[in-house]
């Protein structure tokens, strides 16, 4: 049978989508804040990535694979913490780490887990639309079937934690307009 609207794809568990998270105005005093800060190259093994970030709370250094204490997590960003720790039932100071990425036309974000100290991740989507996919991490299920996609759209909230975040990897295809992304992150309870 042939339907007139094409079928969403099936996500991963521990996988969640909201779109609309966030209003406008809420976007927009994002953006000013986002725009307040000092944005830099992403290096990541020793190259340069297309995209330009900041790291607050804890901060991952890919070369030792060693957390270390960051920066302060800038007050602009409180409401959206709040916002997310309860949305997902959980607490603010539950968010260790908080990242604003800047992806200028052409950025993509190439096949990954993030790093292995964190556990729960949530990213806010701001400007523009994306095509965020997700795969399994066992190569032995990898295929062009294994691929799930959707549009991220901006304002919306998604979260990997679970299967979703330890069995699945994740990537995005090259935007076509600048976009700007805010992750948080909850820290492996040891």
């Amino acid at each position: 049978m042939q339907t007139l609207f094409p079928l969403a794809p099936i996500l991963p568990d521990g996988f969640l989508y909201h779109e609309d998270f966030i209003s406008l105005a809420e976007e927009q005093q994002l953006l000013a804040a986002v725009e307040a800060l000092q944005l830099h190259p992403m290096i990541f093994q020793g190259f340069e990535a297309k995209r330009l970030v900041e790291s607050f709370g804890y901060a991952y250094h890919f070369d030792s694979r060693r957390l270390s204490t960051g920066k302060p997590i800038p007050a602009a960003f409180s409401f959206l913490i709040d916002l997310v720790a309860d949305f997902l039932s959980c607490k603010p100071e539950d968010f260790q780490e908080l990242l604003v990425t800047a992806y200028p036309p052409g950025a993509l974000i190439n096949w990954h887990r993030d790093a292995p100290p964190f556990e729960m991740i949530a990213g806010i989507s701001l400007s523009a639309d994306c095509v965020f996919r997700l795969r399994p991490y066992d190569k032995a299920k990898q295929g062009r079937k294994s691929i799930r996609s959707l549009t991220v759209r901006p304002r919306s909230l998604y979260v990997l934690s679970g299967v979703a975040r330890e069995e699945w990897e994740h990537s995005t295809l090259p935007v076509t307009t600048t976009r700007y992304s805010i992750t948080l992150r909850t820290l492996r309870k040891t």
